[in-house]
């Protein structure tokens, strides 16, 4: 939709003209979904008989989710006020943004990023603030914080980052802090967090565990993260936030009331029960994805650092064509126009599939496409 003349009631501009978000493709039964960076494991047992023993359905929920909250506040070793619970951690991105950006104000963000960013910019009727990524597909921090002027009010920092799959290093991130203005909100987006095995990659928790530069407390930093992936709630729709409690209070002004529902919260409590086991299914599924990397970039693929359960292929103008190819083999990935195509890690069957289609593809880019990994 480019403008609002087809529309019968008067609508936002900025609305108007904005693409609704668009899930991936759901796949067929004799397709492999590889499109939404969902956990290909089962809910295991106890976190099923959970959500079946939840409250009644003719009864509202727990508005705050009290009993998540007191689990994760435990966990985390902050307070009650310090954890908000969410409809998915993307529902607290858009109540954060809502809360500090409007008209006249700037979303700073890198990009390409997590593609629900723009919109929930344009939403608020702020002004969204893109930084293109390095040529490795990661933040530029220092060009992020250069982007910073009078009008910021929040900052997204993605790790690791959906699509392309680099983390933040910890290290780097401190001298970021060390640049944003403290009256800035910086939210950093945690939803593959488990899945990270890098090195130095940046820890939210830790950053909010060490409140402190030089000795000043960090209260504009808050920390996204979910039950969709790791845990495999992505059915249920609940994540949570971490920070400070006046900037989580001016979220839940903005939130849906009652939108987590008791059986989501259920869910999330019995798989914090079942983490080891949950987890112990995550270091097989990063294990895969990082088998999966290599073989792609000994097919002469140029895939960037994966610290997600999922991989990136740079394939540029191609992206469409090359999407087609691997829905045409059963295989359903999310390309992203112009950039580039995400395939999650799924089942293990589905892998060598991935790499023939893969590997068939690459060899007719040119030599000096980008995506192709120089020998």
């Amino acid at each position: 939709m480019s403008d609002a003349a087809d529309i019968p009631v008067r609508v936002r501009p900025g609305i108007a003209s904005l693409p609704p978000y668009k899930q991936g493709t759901q796949a067929g039964p004799d397709a492999y979904k590889l499109s939404s960076n969902e956990n290909p494991f089962d809910p295991l047992p106890g976190v099923l008989q959970a959500v079946q023993s939840a409250s009644a359905f003719n009864r509202y929920p727990d508005a705050t989710a009290t009993r998540l909250r007191e689990r994760l506040a435990a966990r985390f070793g902050v307070t009650l006020d310090e954890v908000h619970i969410g409809a998915g951690s993307v529902s607290i991105l858009a109540q954060l943004v809502l809360a500090t950006s409007g008209p006249g104000d700037e979303v700073v963000y890198a990009w390409r990023s997590f593609e629900a960013y723009p919109w929930l910019a344009v939403l608020a009727g702020a002004t969204p603030v893109q930084v293109p990524l390095t040529a490795d597909s990661r933040h530029d921090l220092d060009a992020m914080a250069d982007a910073v002027t009078g009008r910021t009010r929040a900052i997204l920092v993605c790790s690791p980052n959906n699509p392309t799959g680099p983390v933040v290093g910890q290290d780097e991130f401190d001298a970021f802090i060390q640049r944003v203005p403290s009256d800035i909100l910086v939210i950093l987006d945690e939803a593959y967090a488990e899945f990270v095995t890098a090195p130095g990659a940046v820890d939210g928790l830790t950053v909010l565990g060490n409140r402190t530069r030089g000795g000043a407390e960090l209260p504009n930093v808050v920390v996204l993260r979910t039950f969709s992936k790791a845990f495999g709630l992505a059915a249920l729709r609940v994540g949570y936030a971490i920070g400070h409690p006046r900037i989580l209070d001016a979220a839940r002004t903005t939130a849906i009331p009652l939108s987590v529902t008791a059986h989501a919260e259920a869910a999330a409590l019995a798989s914090l029960d079942a983490e080891e086991e949950l987890l112990e299914r995550v270091r097989h599924i990063g294990a895969r994805r990082d088998r999966l990397a290599e073989a792609l970039r000994d097919a002469g693929w140029a895939v960037p650092q994966a610290q997600g359960n999922f991989v990136w292929l740079p394939a540029h103008e191609n992206t469409l064509a090359i999407a087609e190819t691997f829905t045409a083999a059963g295989l359903i990935v999310r390309p992203f126009a112009g950039d580039g195509i995400r395939i999650s890690v799924g089942e293990e069957e589905s892998v060598d599939e991935v790499l023939r289609i893969a590997a068939s593809v690459v060899e007719d880019l040119p030599e000096a496409h980008p995506g192709r990994r120089l020998a």
